[in-house]
């Protein structure tokens, strides 16, 4: 018998580049940024002093591809112009302060034997270590602070940004890019920050169905074989990635999870059937998320409705979700939050889809109230929400949903 997992390249030529890492040679669908980034960073190969560049826009329009496009661009055209360019790059995900910012920064820029600890310098002493790794540099230096709207306070960038106005560096011309998700994070800025840190400003705005086609038919191009997608595969990723705010990122992603399925399935090609099933299962995984990222009082929330979904009482009205609500934290002797604040949670959960309400009017004596369902089945959400159900208790109504049914779990 032959090994298990043998070789398929039926469908995919390089499935790797539909991968969010992957960096093609051209960029698509960006030209108008592209220019004015490109126009922003010029100056370096002239070798004049760059300016402070600051990028904002949603996830997945294109900020980090097209400045690691343009970065890689600019050092080989500084290669060839023999000017001296050092490229910094720093992701803030994780750096929610500018000690710790400051920090990353300086041992980035040194060996991993010369690292420093991450805690018990003084603020001072950092910043000096920080100018120091810096000047043993020269020529233009360029620092890309990657989703920079982590950092939550701004003296490290202000310390960044006017270093050479401060008379910190003198050794190098020193240029800062940062990208943010955040559009309103340039405006919550110190007025010093702002003027010297988006001294460029260039907005990304989500991509229109034709931008994400264009995306989309250079990365299928290269991923896979001629006539493995049907026809009617790109446009329908791309109206569905419009449809999710226009990320291409989440139109790739698509695209590589209907190929997967259509792989799996020994299909001949893709077809927008493998498209539709790739997006449902996609949304669940989303919605699985969004469940378990909820506060545990939006948890408790959920869990209500979803036994009384069980029950087979829904659409249920608010102050029959509180009762329950209500019982599931007194189980457990916690305090509930008040049924308006419990009201505003399910709120929440239609704009995040995760539930419908509608206005019920009564009848004679007027009025209104709001009833409410779940628009994920109810093992989906069980499954979510395994964790506040172990701690809370498994209700009555939902042991048949829990594995090995529910026997780890303490009833109510």
């Amino acid at each position: 018998m032959g090994p298990r997992f043998q070789p398929d390249d039926t469908l995919y030529k390089r499935r790797n580049t539909l991968k969010v890492e992957y960096v093609p040679d051209e960029i698509v669908g960006r030209d108008n940024e592209i220019e004015e980034y490109e126009a922003a960073l010029q100056p370096i190969i002239n070798g004049e002093y760059p300016d402070n560049i600051f990028i904002y826009g949603k996830t997945g329009v294109g900020k980090t591809a097209v400045t690691n496009f343009l970065l890689n661009e600019l050092r080989e055209s500084a290669d060839h112009f023999e000017v001296n360019l050092t490229v910094i790059t720093l992701n803030c995900d994780g750096l929610s302060t500018s000690y710790q910012a400051a920090i990353s920064l300086v041992n980035n820029l040194r060996d991993h034997e010369n690292h420093i600890a991450e805690t018990g310098h003084p603020q001072s002493k950092v910043y000096r270590l920080l100018w120091d790794e810096l000047n043993k540099l020269s020529g233009s230096v360029i620092i890309v602070l990657d989703e920079i709207d982590h950092i939550t306070d701004d003296t490290f960038l202000y310390q960044i940004s006017r270093a050479d106005n401060n008379g910190y560096i003198d050794n190098i011309q020193l240029g800062i890019i940062g990208i943010s998700n955040d559009s309103t994070f340039r405006e919550q800025l110190d007025a010093k920050v702002q003027s010297s840190l988006c001294e460029t400003e260039i907005s990304f705005p989500p991509y229109g169905t034709e931008e994400l086609q264009k995306v989309l038919e250079q990365r299928a191009e290269i991923a896979f074989h001629e006539g493995a997608l049907e026809d009617g595969v790109i446009p329908l990723c791309a109206a569905l990635g419009r449809q999710d705010g226009g990320d291409a990122r989440r139109a790739i992603t698509l695209l590589r999870k209907a190929g997967d399925l259509a792989r799996t399935e020994n299909a001949d090609s893709v077809t927008t059937d493998h498209v539709e099933r790739a997006q449902e299962k996609l949304e669940a995984q989303q919605s699985m998320d969004i469940m378990r990222d909820l506060t545990e009082h939006e948890q408790l929330t959920l869990y209500a409705l979803t036994t009384l979904a069980a029950e087979g009482d829904t659409p249920a009205r608010s102050r029959i979700v509180y009762q329950r609500y209500k019982e599931l934290c007194e189980f457990q002797g916690r305090e509930p939050r008040t049924a308006r604040r419990m009201r505003s949670f399910l709120s929440d959960f239609e704009i995040l889809n995760l539930t419908l309400s509608e206005m019920e009017h009564r009848g004679q004596d007027g009025g209104t109230y709001r009833q409410h369902e779940l628009t994920r089945d109810i093992a989906t959400v069980v499954d979510a929400l395994q964790t506040i159900i172990s701690e809370f208790g498994a209700h009555q109504s939902i042991i048949e949903y829990l594995p090995d049914s529910g026997e780890e779990f303490a009833t109510m």
